[in-house]
């Protein structure tokens, strides 16, 4: 089994990362391609914009936003 590690593209990135991959519809603000270090961009595979501005990052969401989400990428 592959282990996965989940990093916030605006910590610093390791040699310990291995393939760094972004999920995300856009880039991220700030954020220059040398400093992100990122090895694959995958946007099309990132909630859509709607689902993102539903969420709002609200933590009594998640789980629905999880549900919703999964939905998005049987599509």
């Amino acid at each position: 089994m592959m282990k996965i590690n989940i990093k916030r593209v605006y910590e610093k990135p390791s040699k310990s990362d291995g393939i760094r991959i972004l999920v995300d519809r856009l880039w991220p603000r700030g954020m220059t391609k040398e400093r992100a270090d990122i090895d694959l961009w995958l946007k099309n595979i990132a909630p859509t914009t709607e689902l993102r501005k539903w969420f709002d990052h609200d933590p009594d969401k998640w789980k629905e936003f999880q549900k919703k989400y999964h939905q998005e990428l049987k599509k």
